[in-house]
């Protein structure tokens, strides 16, 4: 009763949705939105992997070129993943890198270069090179829209939905997995996990696969925190990669298209699946449709209809920049100093030209600095009184000591 009134329906018509003679309409949503408008930020959508291909460019113009980062920031060394010989990654770390191959010199003592170079950013690369975006003004779309210039040619994407607020239950959706309580355009299935650690659900083989997984449980196995509890990832190769792309590109529509594709290829329901009915023609319309929704993954499809995509890029303080060089940076110093080239990073320190952005964040520092001074004196925690006290002793006894003739 306290539900529907603070939503602005009836009773009856609540208890209709609730054991399911009624379903949930655009205007439901839109009345719960109204009510409770954090509702809007319980699911959002961001991109998680991405891996471009570019067959007639170099590492060095992929990262000079497309991606625009200071080619200096990466380190390179030599690989044979891939089918490639040469890697660049940034930090030294492999969550954003470049792999292509190393020149070679022809039989005539000529120098050659191979062309083909493969970009990838992976979960992390994508929050980190979010950054590099925001910095030099461009959106994914734009960045994409700059890539295909370049004859990019995606190999992955993975696109993420984020359930922030646990609207889905994994323990639920694995029972759901189990006991054949889903339809899916691929019948190929795979469960990991377990409670403790958690659960992960892969649904479909490449180049098209859907994981359901506890994301905050992922995380924490990794040592890191995270606000999003589960997440459903998209994780599209090669040509399915590219239709994503372009019906991007062409409508503007990439929570829309991604939850129709969700639609389309996976749904839970509240009864085991009928293997016979499957066999017939128009399975979705004339038998699935006709089955009763998993409330969960009807409410995740419903809100998802209003989610935003999200960009999120690391937030810069001066404790994220410690922790940053503590761990990617600081094994690199330690080479450059065994190698006598240490003189040359202070001198490029003393000569750094700092942005705007970076000597904000200085100057908030200090302030911060400051006012958690002024805090400490206005609470009375330092004794002037008693420390002018124990100085006035000590003073006495090192005179007496030392037989001062005044």
């Amino acid at each position: 009763t306290e539900f529907a009134e603070k939503i602005g329906v009836s009773g009856s018509l609540l208890s209709y949705i609730e054991i399911g003679s009624k379903p949930i309409t655009d205007e439901f949503v839109e009345k719960m939105y109204t009510a409770f408008p954090d509702l809007k930020n319980a699911l959002d959508l961001q991109f998680d992997w991405v891996t471009i291909t570019f067959s007639d460019m170099t590492g060095e113009q992929v990262i000079n070129n497309v991606m625009r980062l200071k080619p200096e920031l990466f380190l390179e060394r030599s690989t044979t993943q891939n089918f490639y010989t040469r890697e660049f990654a940034f930090a030294g770390e492999k969550n954003i890198y470049v792999q292509d191959f190393e020149p070679t010199t022809d039989e005539h003592g000529q120098d050659e270069q191979k062309t083909g170079t493969t970009m990838y950013l992976t979960g992390q690369g994508t929050r980190l090179f979010e950054k590099a975006l925001l910095e030099q003004g461009l959106t994914w779309k734009k960045f994409f829209v700059q890539a295909k210039r370049f004859k990019g040619t995606f190999s992955r994407l993975d696109i993420a939905l984020n359930d922030n607020w646990g609207l889905l239950d994994m323990d639920e959706i694995i029972e759901a997995t189990q006991q054949n309580r889903f339809w899916s355009k691929s019948r190929s299935f795979a469960i990991h996990g377990n409670n403790q650690d958690g659960w992960t659900a892969n649904f479909g083989k490449s180049p098209f696969v859907i994981r359901i997984y506890d994301k905050q449980k992922e995380q924490e196995q990794k040592g890191l925190e995270t606000s999003i509890k589960n997440r459903v990832e998209l994780e599209l190769h090669a040509n399915r990669a590219e239709q994503v792309i372009s019906e991007w590109f062409e409508n503007d529509n990439l929570v829309e298209y991604s939850l129709s594709i969700l639609y389309t290829y996976l749904w839970f329901v509240d009864e085991p699946i009928d293997e016979e009915e499957l066999k017939g023609t128009h399975v979705r319309e004339r038998y699935i449709d006709s089955l009763k929704t998993m409330p969960a993954w009807s409410l995740l499809t419903s809100l998802g209809q209003s989610m935003k995509f999200v960009r999120e890029p690391k937030e810069q303080s001066v404790d994220s920049i410690l922790s940053w060089i503590m761990k990617y940076v600081v094994p690199s110093l330690e080479v450059l100093k065994k190698t006598g080239h240490w003189h040359e990073v202070i001198e490029a320190m003393d000569k750094a030209n700092l942005s705007p952005e970076q000597e904000k964040l200085i100057k908030a520092n200090l302030v911060n600095e400051i006012t958690n001074a002024k805090s400490v004196l206005h609470q009375g925690n330092i004794n002037f009184d008693k420390e002018k006290e124990k100085y006035d002793e000590e003073t006495a006894e090192f005179e007496k000591k030392a037989n001062l003739p005044f």
